[in-house]
């Protein structure tokens, strides 16, 4: 039997996407790692990204400047400009560093050189660098090998974060309204032997990912339930711009009831000449946005989603029959071999779409550097707000932001130091007084309504009285969770859908701060932006206090 296990390390890291992994590689030059993840390592977002990383490079015809002119303008006036900047001009160094790491971007045929740049929605220029149409699980592989080829890094799989530990742990311990919140590391539950171990950490570095199982219909990976948003906000830090949900203009339908991620018919296909038409054959993008189907993803989306209302139809199609078969097959083979499983040759059949909720804009609020308003407690990747996305991500601008920030994060840490070896006096995980009631009924149930209601309320087209009603609606899910919660054995599914009925509770409540339409955020009630909420919406837990009810 394992026991429980207490240690003590210099950096945990929670998370094995893009940006958990360089964060692990940045940290073991200063100290010893523990990286854990929530089951495979691989089994993350990056691992399903298709596009590429948004770089401008010596020697295009691009420049620096439009890559941020093209940012600040999908973000909807929102995008920080300083964080947008910092972020786009480091791109080169993202793009170098992946390459000594051993990431083979993809070549263009002929007889000039260099990368095969190509073009998604906002962008003005050709600037996305790709690895096929698999560029996350390319880059996933090459950060795993090196990860585990480096004797300094411990990679726990199978393992899941309940809470970051602070002063709110230490037995008998008064929180000043003054005194700053410090994080020591986490409680880590063991999902394959059903144990808590207590990982105390001189620094943590928080990179989930986003939150993409609150609904319905995803192309997320399982495992993306907004783990690091929630535990962030129980502790204290600042969360920010939830309501910005990125909806993916177009995944492939399936009438399907699994729960599997839906497959991902990634924007370089229309990057690459493919066109948008409804069952009528009617090519519609251009009468919403003159960029046409290359337009900002939220625009598609809603076009789509109107689109299928005006029609009743269930989706809508991709036409790329006029490209060459052959051009297809190289550029796509990922999404070709796939279709033709389905029963779908690209080459020759209209691909039907639908959106699906895909990239969460909001976060755990940091700053320039990475660092959260916790002590101690840094945060890159998706989980993240760095300001850089705004109101609506720019495509290919996450897998840059998450190496960036993790690059960030590390020079900060390197800067000042990792602070005393010493932590206060923590407890163990105490389960005592819990017993399994056998009503596990209760999370499958409530996982499944609180989907289909964000879904349905929260979704690409919102209206005040639905937020209303949905917000009602989760904090009953909340508490039936919560009280299940305290008096049964710690499980995976039950810790996730915990973390769900937060970060659900923080988005609606942020949509329902926010009285006008913007980016991602459309409101029928308030159809229009409104330079009175050209701001963030930030929310905050009291966590001076040791109630654990949702304000």
């Amino acid at each position: 039997m394992v026991k429980k296990l207490r240690c003590q390390t210099d950096f945990l890291v929670i998370g094995s996407g893009i940006a958990g992994l360089i964060s692990a590689l940045n940290a073991s030059s200063l100290g010893k790692v523990i990286v854990i993840s929530k089951t495979k390592p691989d089994d993350c977002n990056t691992s399903l990204a298709q596009g590429g990383i948004a770089a401008v490079l010596p020697g295009s015809d691009d420049s620096i400047s439009l890559h941020i002119e093209d940012t600040l303008r999908v973000g909807a006036g929102l995008a920080n400009p300083r964080i947008v900047e910092k972020v786009i001009s480091y791109a080169p160094n993202v793009i170098a560093k992946l390459k000594r790491l051993g990431v083979n971007f993809t070549i263009k045929e002929g007889p000039d050189d260099g990368f095969d740049l190509t073009r998604e929605g906002g962008h003005s220029r050709n600037r996305i660098l790709h690895v096929a149409d698999y560029t996350g699980r390319a880059i996933e592989e090459v950060l795993l090998e090196n990860v585990r080829k480096n004797p300094r890094i411990t990679l726990l799989e199978n393992h899941m974060a309940i809470d970051l530990l602070t002063q709110h742990h230490i037995p008998n311990y008064s929180m000043k309204p003054w005194e700053k919140i410090e994080c020591y590391g986490a409680y880590v539950y063991d999902t394959k032997n059903e144990i808590v171990h207590t990982i105390l950490a001189r620094k943590t570095i928080l990179a989930s990912g986003g939150a993409g199982r609150l609904y319905q219909y995803t192309t997320n990976s399982q495992i993306a339930t907004g783990d690091g948003i929630a535990m962030a906000y129980r502790a204290g830090a600042k969360v920010a711009n939830l309501e910005f949900v990125q909806f993916h203009p177009t995944v492939l339908y399936e009438p399907s009831e699994d729960d599997n991620p839906a497959f991902l018919i990634s924007e370089s296909v229309r990057g690459e000449g493919g066109i948008l038409v409804n069952s009528r054959g009617e090519r519609f993008m251009k009468k919403y946005h003159p960029m046409g189907e290359l337009a900002p993803r939220d625009i598609v989306a809603r076009a789509i989603d109107h689109e299928l209302k005006e029609t009743g139809d269930k989706y809508v199609f991709i036409d790329i029959r006029h490209l060459d078969p052959n051009f297809i097959k190289k550029r796509f083979p990922n999404i070709y071999e796939n279709c033709l499983k389905r029963g779908i040759d690209i080459t020759k059949d209209l691909i039907p779409v639908v959106p699906a909720a895909h990239y969460l804009c909001g976060g755990v609020v940091v700053d320039e550097y990475g660092r959260t308003d916790i002590d101690n407690l840094y945060a890159c990747g998706e989980v993240a707000h760095t300001g850089l996305h705004g109101a609506n991500r720019l495509a290919s601008n996450s897998l840059l932001e998450a190496c960036a920030f993790a690059d960030f994060c590390f020079d900060d840490i390197k800067k000042h130091g990792l602070g005393s070896k010493e932590f206060p006096t923590l407890p163990d995980w105490d389960d005592s007084g819990i017993f399994d009631s056998k009503e596990w009924v209760i999370i499958r149930h409530n996982f499944r309504v609180l989907r289909a209601l964000m879904w349905d309320y929260m979704g690409i087209v919102r209206k005040v009285s639905r937020l209303e009603k949905a917000l009602k609606r989760i904090r009953l899910i909340w508490q039936e969770v919560d009280d299940f919660y305290r008096t049964n054995p710690v499980r995976r599914k039950m810790l996730e859908l915990r973390n769900m009925t937060y970060v659900a509770e923080l988005m609606i409540r942020s949509a329902l701060m926010r009285h006008e339409s913007r980016g991602l955020h459309y409101l029928v009630d308030y159809p229009q932006p409104d330079s009175r909420f050209a701001h963030d919406t930030v929310l905050q837990y009291n966590s001076i206090y040791r109630e654990t009810h949702i304000p």
